[in-house]
């Protein structure tokens, strides 16, 4: 059996990147600070810390913060969609476990990589895709289903995702993410062949996270078919990327005018939210944080189609060891 109901649930995953359990963190870049990622990994799962437009300062202090909070092993990510290169020379100097590569193509990177002692994850979105990361010598993939939060790549589901890049894994295992917010989703990940899953949307309800209080909010109150996918609503400082988003008032007007371009649309110059003196403008790509003040309601509240799940704020702690709770008795291993 894959582990006792309290102990430590061996997959092909757990046993590469040494946690106890297969459940990730999703790099949820401004809402994933290191309280949230040292409850995930001091739960036994992993976390995995997003630093695509962080700032060295920030880069260095998370990681230090972190280091100071758990000793489990963890990833860092980064969004190929820009130039990483600086980022990821001092998450390196930092000794992750992992980094995680989103948005693009890990292969020039493995060698790099691999010689500083680090595992190469790769997100990708079919199985071509996952071919050639194999192919490149990625060491984990991360497939991600349609119905993720945030941003998207792919337009195929989780469920027929799975398997297919799974049959072009070989030996190297899969993580499901998209739609997965208990251990319902975490069992039947595992019935489909992943070695585990990633989960974003369900930890953005935690006392850990640094989500907005009202961004919470409306997670809570979502059901599965309030959110939806776009490419030209919340573009501004990542056009052309694909993103799921939580419905609002700003985005169904947006829907309702025929999709207008980014001069012509309602409130296309206003600024809705501030932190720290710093304007954020309408349909920009931020996520709504704590410390911002202004129209939180109308931001880009990213959010997947398991948002439906999520009925109330749980320490991240707690929903590991639940969701572990709950796959280990749909399995029939207590």
């Amino acid at each position: 059996m894959p582990g006792s109901p309290s102990g430590p649930f061996s997959t092909a995953f757990t046993k590469l990147v040494g946690v106890s359990h297969p459940v990730a963190l999703a790099p949820m870049g401004g809402v994933v600070e290191s309280d949230l990622a040292a409850a995930v990994g001091n739960a036994g799962g992993y976390p995995i810390m997003p630093f695509s437009w962080s700032g060295q300062d920030v880069i260095e202090a998370e990681l230090t913060s972190l280091r100071a909070k758990t000793k489990a092993h963890f990833a860092v990510n980064l969004c190929l969609a820009m130039p990483q290169d600086a980022r990821l020379e001092l998450c390196l100097s930092h000794k992750p476990n992992a980094v995680h590569f989103f948005w693009g193509d890990a292969a020039p990177y493995v060698r790099h990589v691999h010689a500083h002692g680090a595992l190469v994850i790769q997100t990708v979105s079919d199985s071509e895709e996952a071919g050639r990361a194999v192919a490149a010598g990625v060491d984990v993939l991360v497939a991600q289903g349609w119905e993720a939060g945030g941003h998207v790549r792919g337009t195929v589901a989780t469920l027929p995702l799975i398997p297919a890049v799974v049959d072009v894994a070989g030996s190297v295992p899969v993580l499901a993410a998209g739609g997965i917010s208990d251990g319902r989703g975490l069992a039947a990940a595992l019935c489909l062949g992943a070695s585990g899953v990633v989960m974003g949307t369900r930890f953005l309800a935690t006392p850990e996270s640094a989500a907005h209080k009202e961004y919470v909010a409306q997670l809570i109150a979502a059901d599965h078919g309030d959110t939806l996918i776009e490419t030209d609503l919340y573009n501004v400082g990542w056009p052309n990327a694909q993103h799921r988003v939580l419905r609002n008032a700003l985005a169904e007007r947006w829907l309702a005018e025929g999709r207008p371009d980014n001069r012509s649309r309602h409130r296309a110059d206003d600024a809705i939210a501030q932190r720290g003196g710093v304007n954020i403008g309408t349909y920009q790509s931020t996520t709504p944080h704590r410390e911002m003040t202004g129209e939180i309601e109308a931001m880009s509240m990213w959010a997947g189609q398991s948002v439906g799940l999520v009925r109330q704020v749980e320490p991240a702690g707690s929903i590991v060891a639940r969701v572990m709770d709950e796959a280990r008795t749909i399995l029939s291993l207590r």
